[in-house]
């Protein structure tokens, strides 16, 4: 009896939550009596009924509790965590379509009204970030994270799982790595809160360990015997995979200790990357990042209406218009520049200079998405000298076979490009740009064995939930964001 109620109990596994409750057909008449598990989110009380809202972060709608006897909801305060025992109902009401009839209360987690951070009131974004930890019990943070997750099932749906997927395997890649793959230098170094290279006492005081046993497993300066980071990015070692799976992407944490205090900087932020093998054009590139970020500005999510509520036309405006738009400009640097050189000249609107072979900065990124396009707009061959060494030089020996995906009011949000497959010139570039040679032996290995020609691309999450949604700072779309001076949690 006792297996076979476990085994009843598995089988039917968890309740479902508020929003499983709240997302399914009207409910018929019923005096089944159910337990729905939540946070108080508001309650009212009145003479001879007393009503709240309980929420569980399934869904943006909490639940209208109802409680018939009204003794029943004098100990619920805002942020308590209850157990509801009652039978889910059509609502006699306006504002919702079911509603829960209360028949009993269980308080598993009390919370003291008057010192509850999170209160009814307006609550600033610094006074958010000061509590952190609880910000997700706000509704725009909580819609965030669903909106994070939404987006994420979105992607996931078009790189690998839907009728119309293209045919990528998901990977998962290292988080420590021995290599900065932008080469700038903006990397955090990994170490062990053990620095000394003798051997520990247990080691040295057993007479039966020889010489070189005790230095083997003496403990190095470095952990892995060589300097380690945490990843920048993890486009090496997905390009390491498509030389064999010619088709994978991930979604992973990178890190960069980059002092930038604009809302678009993160020290961990979240990317999406992919390659792929066989390819040689920049445009099919653009295509692929296109048609993905299009499945995210057509998915129909409650969470990112209730995020827009308040967007200035304008920007509504733009979003509407790239999700229908047959194809998204593409221009290449060289005539971005021109166009830039030329507003320059007129209006000096820019305060970092123009010129070709100048690096384009926020401020031109936006001008050009903003002003020039008025929408997405991809930015195409730039000069060699200001992108990394892994980019495929153009027969111009000039330019690069690259690409950033500029939007308005964000500026960059993906950049990629063809990978250099020539191996004499992938060494002559690492050479350029005064990196070890040894230290990407292995990266030029996949050029001498069937290396084939390829590329990809990377796509900031933060910034992509940041432009779909209108929330200003990078910071607000990461629920612990990290960045130079701060560490939230």
């Amino acid at each position: 009896m006792v297996v076979r109620r476990y085994i009843t109990t598995l089988t039917k596994g968890l309740r479902p939550t508020i929003g499983q409750l709240l997302s399914q057909g009207t409910p018929t008449p019923s005096t089944t009596a159910i337990q729905v598990n939540g946070w108080v989110k508001s309650v009212r009380r009145q003479k001879r009924v007393a009503f709240a809202v309980i929420t569980d972060g399934s869904s943006p709608s909490g639940l209208q509790a109802v409680f018939t006897e009204p003794a029943l909801a004098r100990s619920l305060t805002n942020g308590s965590a209850v157990q509801l025992t009652g039978v889910l109902t059509e609502s006699m009401g306006p504002g919702q379509a079911k509603e829960l009839q209360v028949h009993a209360v269980d308080i598993v987690g009390q919370c003291n009204p008057e010192t509850y951070p999170i209160q009814k009131q307006a609550l600033t974004t610094e006074y958010l970030r000061d509590h952190c930890h609880l910000r997700t019990r706000t509704d725009e943070g909580a819609a965030v994270l669903r909106l994070r997750d939404e987006t994420l099932r979105t992607l996931h749906d078009y790189f690998q799982a839907s009728l119309f997927a293209q045919g990528f395997r998901y990977a998962h890649t290292p988080i420590v790595t021995s290599s900065d793959c932008e080469g700038a230098g903006e990397t955090f170094r990994v170490g062990t809160s053990h620095t000394s290279t003798e051997p520990s006492q247990a080691l040295t005081s057993n007479s039966s360990t020889s010489p070189t046993e005790v230095k083997a497993l003496q403990r190095p300066a470095e952990f892995f015997g060589r300097p380690a980071y945490l990843t920048v990015s993890s486009q090496l070692h997905l390009e390491a995979l498509s030389s064999s799976i010619s088709r994978v992407f991930t979604i992973s944490p990178c890190f960069r200790a980059e002092r930038s205090q604009t809302g678009r900087h993160l020290a961990e932020f979240w990317m999406l990357e992919a390659e792929w093998a066989f390819t040689d054009s920049v445009q099919e590139l653009c295509q692929v990042v296109e048609d993905a970020i299009k499945t995210t500005l057509q998915q129909r999510s409650a969470d990112l209406a209730t995020l827009q509520k308040g967007m200035d036309p304008s920007r509504a405006r733009v979003l509407q218009n790239a999700s229908r738009s047959e194809q998204w400009t593409r221009v290449t640097y060289t005539d971005a520049m021109k166009e830039l050189e030329k507003e320059q000249s007129s209006s000096r609107l820019f305060k970092f200079p123009t010129g070709w072979g100048k690096p384009l900065q926020s401020e031109h990124e936006r001008w050009l998405a903003e002003k020039l396009v008025g929408g997405p707009v991809f930015v195409t061959d730039y000069p060699t000298r200001i992108k990394p060494f892994y980019m495929r030089q153009n027969a111009d020996k000039d330019t690069v076979a690259c690409f950033d995906l500029l939007v308005p009011y964000l500026g960059e949000l993906v950049g990629g490009s063809l990978r250099e497959a020539r191996e004499d010139q992938l060494r002559r570039a690492i050479a350029d740009h005064g990196l070890n040679m040894e230290d990407y032996g292995w990266y030029v290995d996949l050029r001498k064995y069937g290396g084939a020609p390829h590329g990809g691309f990377g796509l900031g999450f933060e910034r992509l939930i940041s432009w779909l949604s209108g929330i200003e700072n990078v910071r607000e779309c990461i629920p612990m964001p990290r960045w130079a001076g701060r560490m939230l949690l």
